[in-house]
């Protein structure tokens, strides 16, 4: 064609060499929008105690391309990063106020038979939660650890890593008279993280198990960010169908399911891209990778068989990048 056009060498020679460019320049971006993403999964939290300092630095050293965040809120209303409603579990927090617990009852045991002591994030101020140490439960060397703010995450990780956090338990911090939503977005807006490309160093992805949380923050806040919707069980297939896939799309721009339902049920990542929502399994750790030799080739297998687009580890050094 190019001699057709009585072009002479030279015209052609850079003709050819224009086109060369072209073919390689759509390789390069075909191979960027499929490039796998790393979630740190509460940071690098198989080395390090989740959601500290030290485990979200880790999971920056060791390449990952988001840091995740669960959020909670205390007392006075400020946002926290923590994976629980309460705060035995990954702190000290029996020690330093043993009498400030609230006793719930099993609701599956006979009234008053079986009863629990928590101390809810929500019924301490954030002064009060920065005395605990959270980092000793894992490991001595991490005693002093403290529970940071979303604020401190987000200056920690902005520029270095996307950010990742999740509207936890939504509906009983609403009834506790907190509008979590709008202090995520709001938090964001404070940060100029309340965009899609605000930050090209910090993209944000907001995720959620509630999926009226996320209606709210789509449909009703209007939000543009990514959203994804966590999945932990479909057991009247309302969400693993094509019906059920566009449901979700109208609010969502993903899901998140666990990854024993997509193990179970491949097609599942099929279901959602034909939709045209990504796929972000989680949670991949050393010591659950079932029938594989290790947590690398179980990632390997949903990244490269199964084809997720992501996946929440929290083993991030592990993640097999082609």
């Amino acid at each position: 064609m190019v001699r057709s056009l009585g072009w002479n060498p030279i015209t052609r020679f850079f003709a050819a060499m224009i086109i060369v460019l072209v073919v390689a320049l759509t390789a390069f971006t075909s191979a960027q929008n499929n490039r796998k993403i790393l979630i740190a999964h509460r940071g690098a939290s198989g080395y390090a105690p989740e959601h500290t300092v030290e485990s979200y630095k880790l999971a920056i050293e060791q390449g990952a391309d988001y840091v995740e965040q669960d959020l909670q809120i205390t007392k006075d209303g400020v946002l926290v990063c923590l994976h629980d409603l309460t705060l035995e579990r990954t702190t000290n927090v029996k020690e330093i106020f043993p009498d400030r617990f609230k006793t719930d009852v099993s609701e599956d045991q006979p009234q008053g038979s079986r009863s629990s002591k928590h101390w809810y994030v929500s019924d301490f101020t954030l002064a009060e939660i920065k005395q605990l140490d959270a980092g000793s439960w894992f490991n001595e060397k991490f005693r002093g650890s403290k529970i940071p703010t979303f604020q401190e995450a987000i200056d920690l990780v902005r520029g270095k890593a996307g950010l990742y956090p999740e509207t936890k338990a939504p509906e009983v911090y609403g009834k506790r008279g907190f509008n979590m939503e709008k202090l995520v977005l709001d938090a964001l807006k404070k940060n100029k993280l309340d965009k899609p490309g605000a930050d090209r160093k910090t993209p944000i992805i907001i995720q959620s198990f509630s999926s009226e949380s996320l209606r709210k923050m789509r449909l009703e806040m209007k939000t543009k960010l990514p959203l994804v919707f966590l999945i932990n069980s479909d057991p009247q297939n309302k969400w693993f169908s094509t019906e059920g896939m566009k449901s979700i799309k109208a609010f969502a721009d993903g899901i998140g399911p666990g990854k024993g339902l997509i193990e179970r049920n491949p097609e599942i990542v099929k279901l959602a891209h034909d939709a045209g929502l990504t796929v972000t399994p989680y949670t991949f750790r050393i010591g659950s990778q079932g029938k594989y030799k290790d947590v690398r080739e179980e990632m390997s297998q949903f990244l490269y068989t199964y084809g997720v687009d992501a996946l929440f580890t929290d083993n991030p050094d592990q993640f097999p990048r082609k």
